[in-house]
């Protein structure tokens, strides 16, 4: 609701009555297609592949072992290309979940430490974190968008209000404040569902002490080796931050 008032509020002021309905229908537009798609587009912005049993047997042995303690179906298994090592989860529900890791992720985790890891995403599964995460990691990215526009809006000298007043000001403002804002609701959700898919995990695996040194070696390997993929948007949705390496450049 935030996200979408955010969207709202740029809508308004860039465009006056007509701008906040056309932010209310790309809002709502917006929502239905996160509702069945955002999952897919989270996918594609990191070129995620789907990975077949036969190339990593041991891993989707993992994912049924732990599902099956979980009460869950069997999410599907994707592989992104990137040496930086994290891993989310997506979908809709748990019938069209979704786990993603990196290549990277492999190279330098234990199968224990990996398992700990695997057991995150599928609590986040089980708990139904999934698609608020990615519907807002969704709403984030128009945030972004938008806030551009209203930045070239402000540049170019802005648009009027219906008393016919400029808001170059306000425009410049939220092209600001707006993108800081959405991070910072994306934050507060996802930080509150990633104790909670801790402590899932640890009772799925009876393990804790394995995931607490992969989530220690992730954190310190991201800073090594940032993501090339994606953008600060979807940030929320990694079980690291893979965007806090020196040297990020966006594509």
């Amino acid at each position: 609701v935030l996200l979408s008032g955010l969207i709202f509020l740029i809508g308004g002021l860039l465009g006056g009555r007509t701008g906040l309905i056309f932010a209310l229908v790309l809002a709502l537009g917006m929502n239905f297609f996160s509702y069945f798609y955002s999952h897919k587009i989270v996918l594609a912005m990191y070129r995620a592949k789907d990975l077949p049993k036969k190339n990593a047997p041991e891993i989707h042995a993992m994912v049924e072992r732990i599902s099956k303690k979980a009460g869950i179906p069997k999410p599907q298994i994707y592989l992104i290309p990137s040496d930086n090592p994290n891993a989310f989860a997506t979908g809709r529900n748990p019938q069209h979940a979704v786990i993603a890791f990196t290549s990277g992720i492999a190279k330098i985790l234990s199968k224990k430490e990996l398992e700990g890891v695997l057991a995150h995403e599928i609590g986040h599964v089980k708990n139904r974190d999934i698609l608020i995460s990615t519907i807002a990691a969704t709403l984030a990215t128009v945030i972004m968008y938008i806030a551009s526009m209203a930045r070239f809006a402000a540049i170019f000298g802005g648009s009027r209000d219906s008393n016919g007043n400029s808001n170059i000001l306000q425009l410049l403002v939220l092209a600001i404040v707006a993108p800081m804002a959405a991070m910072m609701i994306q934050f507060a959700i996802s930080r509150s569902r990633e104790f909670i898919a801790d402590e899932t995990a640890a009772n799925l695996t009876k393990e804790p002490k394995h995931l607490a040194s992969a989530l220690i070696k992730l954190e310190e390997y991201s800073k090594r080796i940032p993501m090339r993929l994606g953008n600060q948007s979807t940030a929320s949705l990694f079980i690291v931050n893979p965007f806090t390496g020196k040297g990020f450049t966006q594509l």
